[in-house]
Parts: C-alpha cells; sequence; structure tokens
C-alpha cells in the first residue's frame, strides 16, 4: 500500500523545510513535485515562487500581480500552476515509475485556488504512488476532505520535531 502523509502546520513551523530536506534523503528514488517560498524584499514578505523538482522556478504569487484570483494581498498566477506543477503530477499519476515519490508544498489557498490543481491532487492521492504533501492547519473543505480519507497518515510539525522528521520520513519510505 503507498504511503500518504499529509504534513501539517502553522506558517513557519518548517514545513517546506522538512519536504526539501526529506527530498535529499531518499537516493534512489524517483521524486516529483514542487515547493513554494517565500518572496522577500527589505524584510517584508511580497510573494511566493514555485519551485519543481527538477528545478524550474518561477513567482506564483505576488502584491504586484493585479489580476484574480486574489488570495490576500497576493495575486496568483495560475497558469504557473498548469506549465509547472501539474504535468509530473499528471505523470506521476499516469504511468508512476517503480519507487516513485510524490511531494506537495503546499496544499494552500494559493495553490488550491486552481481547480486542475486540485483535481491532479486528487488524482495522486487516488493513485498508487508515495505523497507527502504540507497542509495549512487551518479548515479547508478540501484538505478538511483530504484528511479524512482511509489510508491517510496526519503527521503535524512542530519546532520541536521539524528537525527530525526529514530523517524519520526517509526512514519509513526506506521500509514501505
Amino acid at each position: 500500500m503507498a504511503t500518504k502523509i499529509l504534513l501539517e502546520g502553522r506558517p513557519g513551523v518548517g514545513k517546506t523545510t522538512v519536504v526539501r530536506r526529506l527530498s535529499g534523503l531518499v537516493p534512489g528514488r524517483a521524486v516529483v513535485g514542487f515547493t513554494t517560498e517565500e518572496i522577500r524584499q527589505a524584510g517584508a514578505r511580497v510573494g511566493f515562487t514555485l519551485e519543481t523538482t527538477s528545478g524550474d522556478r518561477a513567482v506564483l504569487a505576488h502584491v504586484d500581480f493585479p489580476r484574480p484570483p486574489k488570495v490576500g494581498r497576493y495575486g496568483v498566477d495560475l497558469g504557473v500552476m498548469d506549465r509547472l506543477a501539474l504535468p509530473a503530477l499528471r505523470a506521476a499519476c499516469a504511468d508512476p515509475l517503480p519507487g516513485q515519490l510524490v511531494l506537495i508544498d503546499e496544499l494552500g489557498r494559493m495553490e488550491l485556488a486552481s481547480a486542475s490543481f486540485r483535481e491532479v491532487v486528487q488524482s495522486v492521492f487516488a493513485s498508487a504512488v508515495d505523497v507527502i504533501a504540507t497542509v495549512h492547519a487551518h479548515s479547508d473543505p478540501f484538505t478538511d476532505a483530504l484528511k479524512r480519507r482511509p489510508g491517510i497518515e496526519l503527521v503535524v510539525v512542530t519546532h520541536a520535531n521539524r528537525d527530525t522528521l526529514p530523517a524519520a520520513l526517509a526512514a519509513r519510505l526506506r521500509t514501505a
């Protein structure tokens, strides 16, 4: 049975760091997916980038993006999800490689603004591939439904466990 883990935590607790470190601790596995990162100017957060595990990178959301959808003060470029994140996730569902691992950071409001992304996430979690995804701690109909799915393990990321989680998750994936 495939491993399906949601890493839940408050903003800034280290969910992205856990996923990035984990990706380097699973040699021999094909890892696909993406991470997100804040864009800061003069100490203030002004946006977010999306970076795929293959190194492609683009601005996902920014305070200077005027177009909808808007999430808080950020305009979101859903085309970034379509161009960068979705192709590898779709391929992982349609034709998974042996031992493939899908990493998704994050199932947050900006990413979930894309209906195509929500659809692909459903497919990934229904597939036979191992998945580790980060998820916000607040309630949301989409992520709440994922958390209730059979076979999903919810792991809460805290300041106390964030440094040991990557190695613990890698060990679990080696024995799965």
